[in-house]
């Protein structure tokens, strides 16, 4: 493959986009695209329809914007990707900030990525009431869009590609995810109900055994396992809010796995009904 100049002019390099989706973030997107300016060779910013000045600040800001009415968490990131003018693609939120010293390795990457097979993976830490969490995770969000779609799911949309055969990146991405204690719940209540709706349209049936063991096990995990009882009264904060999480997701779960048995359950009372030339008036 020969090499390609960027378009700020760099021989050699492969151009990255930086796709952002936003809605209503106008006080950290700005945080968001000034990390990525230093291996970036465009920023795409999708709006879902912000009532705040997120549209006009990315603009601003030399970002392409592009205002799409919300469509899920998926349909977004895929729409973002596809109105990337640059094959190689970085993923990022608005409340995420890129290190130095992963912008400076992604950038001196650039020249190498004659491979779009490859995919890079970064390491990601949270923030919460104030202090950063040690634990994080690897998240794959370097790749060539020619090579992996996003994944098409309800939470949790990423590259469709697994983690462990990509390539880690140096460096880290801060995820300033932590705004207040009522954001965090309504936040959970939202992405319980994505969990759970994804696991009730895969088939997944409710198991008591599983409400029973995961909250307690995830304490555990995130607590001890994790580290977080070094943290204080953030670490305890966090492993209490992930046992709620386990608990709102399969009280959730059970709740869609009863409503759909009580509609099949009507439904075929009906079809009976019907089928012997009756017709019950509860229905009309």
């Amino acid at each position: 493959m020969d090499s390609v100049t960027s378009v700020l002019g760099r021989p050699g390099s492969y151009p990255i986009s930086a796709v952002i989706i936003a809605q209503d973030d106008e006080v950290r997107i700005s945080k968001a695209i000034q990390s990525c300016r230093l291996f970036a060779d465009e920023v795409v910013v999708i709006d879902g329809g912000s009532k705040d000045g997120t549209v006009q600040l990315a603009e601003s800001l030399d970002c392409r914007v592009y205002v799409n009415p919300w469509p899920g968490y998926a349909k977004q990131r895929e729409f973002g990707v596809e109105r990337a003018v640059h094959d190689w693609v970085f993923l990022i939120d608005t409340d995420e900030v890129v290190s130095d010293e992963l912008a400076k390795d992604i950038l001196e990457r650039k020249p190498g990525l004659t491979d779009s097979a490859a995919a890079y993976s970064l390491y990601r830490i949270g923030d919460f009431l104030g202090r950063w969490l040690d634990k994080g995770e690897y998240l794959v969000r370097l790749y060539n869009r020619k090579q992996y779609g996003i994944r098409n799911s309800l939470v949790h949309e990423m590259p469709e590609v697994e983690e462990e055969k990509t390539v880690r990146l140096n460096g880290i991405l801060w995820h300033q995810g932590f705004r207040s204690i009522n954001d965090h719940v309504a936040r959970f209540n939202k992405y319980t109900d994505l969990e759970a709706q994804s696991a009730y349209a895969s088939g997944k049936p409710f198991k008591l055994s599983h409400l029973l063991l995961r909250p307690p096990a995830r304490f555990l995990q995130k607590y001890f396992l994790h580290g977080l009882f070094k943290k204080g009264i953030s670490g305890f904060a966090v492993s209490v809010f992930w046992v709620m999480y386990e608990f709102m997701v399969g009280f959730k779960l059970y709740e869609l796995n009863s409503s759909g048995k009580l509609a099949r359950h009507n439904a075929e009372g009906q079809a009976k009904q019907e089928k012997k030339g009756e017709r019950s008036y509860a229905v009309q």
